[in-house]
């Protein structure tokens, strides 16, 4: 018996939620804001950052 495969994908929406590439990309840049604030932080006060959040 053979089957018949399908000629035409179907158009699927991009998921909301997820791990998806916009998700991934976002979350890529967040962190890269926040290793950068995080080095700005230590050069303009002199301590490290647990120092700074007073944890050491």
């Amino acid at each position: 018996m053979t089957q018949i495969q399908p000629t035409v994908t179907p158009k699927l929406e991009d998921p909301k939620f997820g791990f998806n590439k916009y998700a991934e990309r976002l979350n890529g840049r967040a962190a890269m804001i926040g290793f950068t604030l995080a080095i700005v932080i230590e050069y303009l006060t002199g301590k490290g950052l647990l120092a700074w959040l007073g944890l050491q």
